[in-house]
């Protein structure tokens, strides 16, 4: 059975996504879906860039459109409430405070920036060739462990967002890999199935099987996302999506409410 929910997509105030929310709940109903929740690029902290982030100022906005989404399509999809926030060590308490400001569904915890470089930004691809693929590694999957463990957030995305240009590292990391399902396992977070990644450079799932079959090991548990940028890249792949997860070892996933797990769906 397909994924019932997608968890993972944006809305223009991003700087770099198109279409209207309720375009995004149109094409999840004309995909099956039945439940879906918008996580959109939360503000940054250490600086402002509109071109990847939405603005402190729009987060009531935000709500209010997340919301009048909800209700206009009560009757046919369920609509949750989420946010892809940012973890860079040094602005836990901001990020703490912009949280619990607003009554989300979920949190997503996401990784893209290594002292400030945007690693998976086309933009800034060229830094690439002038630092050690192993080291950028590494310190991505530290900085992922600490988000973990922040308390922060409730779900992780995208984990090997890493990968994204398919850069990929000379020495053995299962050891990392190892420690992030131990980390994961105990800080209680979610892991997400991303399946943009097939239409990166990577082409690859977001995680790895190597990642996913130590979570599944670990009893880290799953959700799906599209990281839909565009309507009709909502619940897009979940077919090999879930065919991932089944290859890891999964046979189910989790839905959330109120920051909580609610629901737990069998594949």
């Amino acid at each position: 059975m397909l994924p019932i929910s997608d968890y993972h997509m944006h809305t223009p105030l991003c700087g770099h996504a198109s279409g209207e929310p309720a375009e995004y709940a149109d094409a999840a109903l004309k995909s099956g879906l039945q439940e879906i929740g918008f996580s959109d690029h939360a503000p940054l902290f250490s600086h402002k860039d509109p071109g990847i982030a939405m603005d402190l100022s729009q987060l009531p906005g935000y709500h209010r459109t997340i919301e009048d989404i909800r209700e206009k399509f009560s009757a046919r999809l369920t609509v949750r409430i989420g946010i892809e926030a940012d973890y860079m060590p040094g602005y836990e308490k901001e990020t703490r405070a912009m949280l619990a400001a607003y009554p989300y569904d979920y949190v997503i915890g996401s990784v893209h920036f290594i002292a400030q470089w945007g690693f998976d930004d086309p933009i800034q691809l060229m830094e690439w060739d002038k630092k050690d693929v192993n080291t950028i590694y590494r310190e991505h999957f530290k900085l992922i462990r600490q988000s973990a463990l922040s308390g922060l957030f409730d779900i992780l995305g995208h984990v090997d967002l890493v990968k994204k240009f398919d850069f990929h590292p000379t020495e053995d990391m299962s050891e990392e890999i190892e420690e992030n399902a131990r980390t994961f396992k105990k800080a209680g977070v979610v892991v997400e199935i991303n399946s943009s990644g097939l239409h990166k450079p990577a082409g690859e799932i977001y995680p790895s099987q190597a990642h996913l079959k130590a979570y599944r090991k670990q009893g880290v548990l799953i959700t799906f996302g599209s990281d839909a940028h565009k309507p009709q890249q909502v619940g897009r792949d979940f077919d090999k999506a879930r065919d991932w997860a089944l290859a890891a070892g999964y046979d189910n996933y989790v839905m959330f409410a109120k920051r909580k797990i609610v629901k737990t769906v069998k594949l």
